[in-house]
């Protein structure tokens, strides 16, 4: 198929696991009702933002892959013929978790597994606490709507991250996302800081010649006490030369559906190939850390 539509799922979450999975299955049946083939969840969708605290409890919220939640999107995807992208707190075994993301063919098929590459450390994003770096390199799979790749919030920051999907033949890459504002720091920064979020994937767009759809969540979320974060939404779809497609709103619940026509990549890639005027042999200091 030519001409697909996206659904991306932007939600406020609750303490309650149960009743976040309930929200996001509710969301996810309006978009394939109206019309969805690609459905992606936002990052760690069956919870609040733990890693705003390190506590041991939190591995509690942990679940294999195959696992409850990956089957219930098989079935899913199954009964309604579409493809799903669903972000999991992963327990690969004891002692071994990752941040993950299950892709599930619109046959109810589970096609794979992408693990979440750069895993940030900042305040209120002590992620290295939680989650050892992904192994599964990048990738994309051909599913029935499409070659979709996968990528996970902070590696949306990370240029060679795009690239190496989309060297993969990735049309569309999914961000699974939880990004928001320290409150005390929104006034100061907060618009310099999303402008970047979204210039920087923009470009991924632009620099690939593919769809980039970013899926991120809203609220002011606690659960390790004051300040917080406030996500700050805006879950967006970005075009093949980086225009923006559509953009969810700040602050409210919104299902968000955009239809895309994949021979746009071909097109963009033909008339602007920057895939061609790679000079590969230029490259090898890339693998580096740091050239003195």
């Amino acid at each position: 198929m030519s001409k697909v539509t996206l659904g991306l799922l932007q939600h406020a979450c609750s303490a309650d696991p149960a009743a976040n999975l309930a929200r996001t299955l509710a969301l996810a049946t309006r978009a394939a009702r109206r019309g969805a083939n690609i459905i992606c969840t936002q990052e760690l969708f069956r919870s609040q933002y733990f890693c705003q605290s390190e506590d041991f409890a939190n591995f509690g919220l942990a679940e294999t892959i195959p696992g409850p939640t990956t089957e219930v999107f098989q079935q899913f995807a199954r009964r309604y013929g579409v493809v799903v992208v669903a972000s999991l707190f992963e327990k690969r075994t004891a002692g071994l978790y990752h941040n993950s993301a299950v892709i599930i063919d619109a046959d109810g098929r589970l096609l794979g597994t992408y693990r979440k590459s750069h895993i940030p450390d900042d305040p209120l994003y002590y992620e290295k606490f939680y989650f050892a770096p992904g192994d599964t390199g990048f990738r994309a799979w051909p599913t029935r709507f499409g070659k979709i790749g996968v990528l996970i919030c902070w590696d949306q920051w990370y240029p060679e991250a795009a690239r190496l999907t989309a060297l993969q033949g990735a049309e569309i890459i999914f961000y699974p996302t939880a990004i928001g504002w320290h409150p005390r720091e929104k006034k100061q920064l907060g618009a310099l800081q999303h402008d970047s979020w979204e210039t920087i994937q923009r470009s991924h767009a632009v620099a690939n010649g593919c769809y980039v759809a970013t899926v991120n969540r809203v609220g002011r979320e606690r659960p390790a006490g004051d300040p917080g974060l406030e996500f700050w939404g805006r879950s967006f779809v970005a075009g093949t030369s980086g225009q923006i497609l559509a953009r969810a709103g700040g602050a409210r619940e919104q299902m968000l559906l955009v239809p895309v026509d994949l021979a746009k990549v071909d097109d963009t890639r033909t008339h602007w190939p920057f895939l061609r005027d790679r000079r590969i042999d230029l490259y090898p200091g890339l693998t580096k850390r740091f050239i003195d």
